[in-house]
């Protein structure tokens, strides 16, 4: 164990699905008796059963508008054990009855509320977008910022494979030598010190349009010959995401009401020379690859399309990938109720914790001004296979198959 945590300080604060750690409590006999004494409060399990009538706003929801995104995440779950019996069930449905749909979640499909192991059934709940960015597969004056694919010295260090107990938990780093160590930061990789020569998928005109897009995790490229490509996550330089909008507002930059993506955006547009540091602060850095351009929705990942308004991200080490999620929420810097069966189709790396979910609002301007100003409080309740195992304190239930992969 001393060789892994080793490793786990060389590699600093790596990755894509870094467990939390228990607080470790000083020993017993440098506290007070009567503190000593006191047992820990278990944390509670992540999804709490329920009855159908504490879903507030099931009874009113069109589930029509949500099946073809149910019908989606069947596709990798149908030949799972705990999920078979509903799919199989989904296709003699009537797709456009609003009571046969109502009856069929009920009878194959028990509730559970996603709650905070401090017990709290509230969370954070943002959105994202497919952005449309300008580009070229060559660079040029105008084409100047790299978007790159996966570089050839990543590595990836599944520690689950070595210690089971670290089962969802990667480290990302690089050799030097016989050490490995972190991979390079965003400033590094922008200042030229990664060896990515060969590695730019594309070339784009905006350096904040790409950051955002890195946010995102996919997006399309308009190219000069008029072509559009998709393109997708692929991999993460192993640093934790930080949000650029809250440095800004904590440095008195920005208000707190401005500080969404448009903000953002406006802000370096009138800082130019100040806008390479603030966006080195967030050192992390997504890696691309190039997506078949089918229509519809970005792959998520669950291995389906998105569906605009229907799937969210989801930490799958608490909610099943592919899982109904009935949301309660309020549309962006709103009062107005947003409630709605939605389904958990992909995962993102600032995606972390029980109750915390991001709305994929869809492609376009649109959708990256709801997505850009979203961030709201929300309740989950999560829809489950009769049967079904759920999820203990971050590790998946049974039938869980699929693995997040989001930026």
């Amino acid at each position: 164990m001393k060789n892994l945590l080793a490793l786990l300080l060389t590699l600093t604060i790596s990755a894509c699905a870094t467990l939390e750690k228990p607080a470790v409590a000083p020993p017993a006999a440098v506290l007070p008796p009567a503190i000593a004494a006191i047992p820990p409060i278990p944390a509670a399990p992540p999804l709490q059963p329920v009855g159908w009538e504490a879903i507030a706003g099931w009874p009113d929801e069109d589930l029509t508008a949500a099946w073809d995104a149910f019908r989606q995440s069947c596709k990798p779950l149908q030949n799972q054990p705990a999920w078979k019996p509903a799919c199989v069930a989904a296709t003699t449905v009537p797709p456009a009855n609003n009571a046969a749909l109502r009856e069929f979640f009920e009878q194959y499909f028990s509730p559970y509320q996603a709650t905070q192991p401090d017990g709290g059934t509230e969370g954070l709940v943002t959105g994202y977008y497919e952005p449309l960015l300008n580009g070229s597969r060559t660079p040029s004056k105008r084409y100047s910022h790299p978007l790159y694919g996966v570089p050839d010295n990543l590595l990836i260090v599944d520690l689950g494979t070595i210690y089971p107990e670290l089962k969802n938990m990667r480290l990302r780093g690089r050799l030097e030598g016989r050490r490995v160590v972190p991979y390079y930061s965003r400033a590094e990789i922008d200042g030229g010190l990664a060896p990515l020569k060969g590695k730019a998928l594309y070339w784009v005109d905006d350096a904040v349009d790409l950051f955002f897009l890195q946010i995102q995790g996919s997006g399309r490229i308009t190219l000069p010959s008029g072509e559009t490509v998709r393109i997708g996550y692929a991999d993460q330089n192993g640093y934790p995401y930080k949000s650029i909008g809250k440095v800004l507002v904590d440095r008195g930059d920005l208000p707190l009401e401005k500080a969404s993506m448009q903000g953002i955006k406006d802000w370096g547009k009138q800082n130019p020379e100040k806008l390479p540091e603030l966006l080195n602060l967030n050192a992390s850095y997504v890696f691309f690859r190039d997506l078949p351009n089918q229509s519809g929705g970005p792959i998520g990942a669950l291995g389906v399309p998105l569906s605009a308004e229907r799937s969210i991200a989801v930490d799958p080490r608490n909610i099943p990938l592919g899982a109904p999620v009935f949301l309660a929420t309020t549309w962006p810097n709103s009062s107005k109720p947003l409630n709605r069966l939605m389904l958990a189709q992909d995962t993102g790396g600032a995606i972390r914790g029980v109750v915390r979910a991001d709305f994929f609002w869809g492609f376009g301007k649109d959708a990256g001004k709801q997505a850009g100003s979203m961030k709201q409080s929300g309740k989950m309740w999560v829809l489950l296979p009769k049967g079904y195992t759920p999820p203990q304190n971050g590790t998946t239930g049974n039938g869980q198959g699929a693995n997040g992969n989001g930026g």
